[in-house]
């Protein structure tokens, strides 16, 4: 069968199997070559991913329609600048950057879960016809769920499960509106997703847009 005629669903799920497998990989050489710093290098590669898709963008955007947002894409793309920043300095702990990477993929998977189960009223139908009000909670159980998961699989920070419950909501609602504030941004490039790499998924900052406000805020944490 073709990829043309998977349906967006099946297309996601398979495309998330290669990217759990190329983290599970990743994670295996962090733990089995800790000087190479895997996780760190992988973050930086997909922020550098990420810049290239906007740069293109940008660049391909309408002279009229740049001129009418210049703004906004040059605070974004100057935001993404220190989103790499970040993920340097982050990825140098690469358990609170695996942290991160749980919390962000629970609160994706169940706001598209939730979402899709209870639909509701729409957040910001002008930013984004697919949020919910719904997936918001949904992503914000789910990603506290991971949250606590990890903090008892690796306990990074001792056996503060209460210190897990509020960085997962907290997390979890920065990851969305992340998402939201890349949907403003394709909404204003009138482009549906930043590129089409990852089948069903969009581009790299379709994927990782959850990063847009924790990277930097759990720099500043940890700095």
């Amino acid at each position: 069968m073709k990829i043309s005629k998977l349906s967006n669903t099946t297309l996601r799920f398979i495309t998330a199997g290669g990217m759990f497998v190329v983290l599970a990989i990743v994670v295996a050489l962090e733990v089995a070559f800790p000087s190479i710093h895997a996780v760190r290098w992988l973050s930086v590669l997909i922020m550098i991913g990420a810049i290239y898709e906007t740069f293109i963008n940008l660049k391909n955007a309408k002279a009229k329609t740049f001129e009418s947002h210049r703004l906004s894409f040059i605070a974004f793309f100057c935001w993404l600048i220190l989103m790499l920043i970040s993920a340097y300095f982050v990825g140098a702990r690469p358990w609170v950057m695996l942290w991160l990477l749980m919390i962000i993929v629970g609160a994706d998977v169940g706001g598209w879960l939730f979402g899709l189960i209870f639909g509701g009223d729409k957040m910001w139908e002008r930013i984004s016809t697919h949020k919910t009000w719904a997936g918001q909670m949904g992503g914000i159980i789910c990603g506290t769920l991971m949250s606590v998961l990890f903090f008892l699989m690796i306990r990074p920070y001792g056996n503060d499960i209460v210190f897990a419950v509020l960085m997962g909501i907290s997390m979890s609602l920065l990851a969305q509106y992340g998402d939201l504030t890349a949907s403003y941004i394709k909404r204003c490039l009138g482009i549906k997703d930043f590129s089409n790499l990852l089948p069903g998924h969009g581009g790299i900052m379709d994927r990782f847009d959850g990063w847009i406000y924790i990277l930097p805020l759990m720099w500043y944490f940890i700095a």
